[in-house]
């Protein structure tokens, strides 16, 4: 597992490294969190880099962004744990792949870590405070600066701890630029 961890590093450090053009380019979102059973959120979240990647092999050109976010959870039964928050941080690499209705799609992939204020949360111990933060999405481009996201976010601690249940989400998002 730690060599999975060294090869993704070393990989998008290597990418980094061939960047195309940084872009003076910011942004923030605005989030809806749906989780099992009634666990429900708000995540704000501030992209502060992006970056053109040149061609990347089986992929084209890209582009790879940094996020920060802050991520509130609540579970509507108030006897398991009913509030978390959690601060993340993940570089995520976005592609377009189509278009629909002449607006661009991408697809974006990351993988980040976040800290819990709460280790047990939603009838579950986590098993840590430390959480991977997992992503896959799709991304509608409505224009240059805004964009609509449809995600689905893993937090896992990757086994670190006996106890692993991890956390899903669906995320739906609003995002502008700056």
């Amino acid at each position: 597992m730690n060599n999975f961890f060294v090869v993704i590093f070393a990989t998008v450090t290597g990418y980094l490294n061939t960047a195309v053009a940084a872009d003076n380019v910011q942004e923030a979102s605005i989030e809806i969190l749906k989780g099992s059973g009634s666990i429900q959120g708000l995540r704000v979240a501030y992209k502060p880099w992006l970056a053109h990647l040149a061609d990347i092999a089986f992929v084209g050109r890209a582009s790879i962004y940094l996020e920060a976010s802050l991520n509130l959870w609540r579970h509507d039964k108030p006897t398991l744990y009913d509030n978390n928050i959690a601060l993340a941080f993940s570089p995520v690499i976005r592609k377009e792949f189509t278009t629909l209705i002449d607006y661009p799609v991408s697809w974006e992939l990351g993988i980040g870590i976040s800290v819990l204020s709460e280790r047990q949360f939603g009838g579950k111990d986590l098993g840590s405070y430390f959480q991977f933060e997992d992503r896959l999405g799709l991304v509608l481009h409505l224009d240059d600066s805004k964009h609509l996201a449809l995600r689905y976010i893993h937090y896992s601690n990757g086994g670190f701890s006996n106890n692993n249940p991890g956390m899903d989400f669906l995320n739906l998002a609003y995002s502008w630029q700056f």
